[in-house]
């Protein structure tokens, strides 16, 4: 886990390839990626070799919520189904709390994934909405 400022240019353009391959081309969804939060975040990074197969944002508190949270989780499509998603959502919670202590965390879940988020311990505390043209709900660990 790194700020970004000590990302070498290698992980970040890496960093930025795998977020565009699955939240713009692979979601079909033309959104604004760079949101001026990144600077701000610590970059939780899963390599295997030389590629990176999963990431999170870990976002301290006021920058997004009030509580810190966890965002811009994704894992490589040629890295799903052996459980990296999970993994990697432990090790970040685990990494939340590290940061910040003992405190409750909240993210912006797509909907299609609310039972993941729940059987990590994730309670819907929205109603849907859309943002960027897809269904999201507020969760919050405690």
């Amino acid at each position: 886990m790194k700020k970004m400022d000590d990302l070498s240019p290698h992980e970040l353009y890496a960093i930025m390839q795998l977020r565009n391959e699955v939240f713009v081309v692979e979601q079909n969804c033309v959104y604004q990626d760079a949101d001026n939060k990144d600077p701000l975040c610590y970059h939780l990074m899963g390599w295997s070799d030389d590629k990176l197969e999963a990431y999170s944002r870990i976002i301290p508190p006021g920058v997004a919520y009030i509580e810190p949270s966890i965002g811009r989780v994704v894992t490589s499509p040629s890295a799903r189904g052996g459980g990296i998603g999970k993994q990697l959502m432990e090790q970040s919670i685990n990494q939340v709390l590290k940061l910040f202590g003992t405190t409750s965390v909240k993210i912006g879940a797509q909907v299609y994934l609310l039972n993941f988020y729940s059987n990590l311990g994730f309670l819907q505390t929205s109603a849907i909405y859309l943002e960027d043209g897809i269904e999201h709900v507020e969760m919050v660990k405690s």
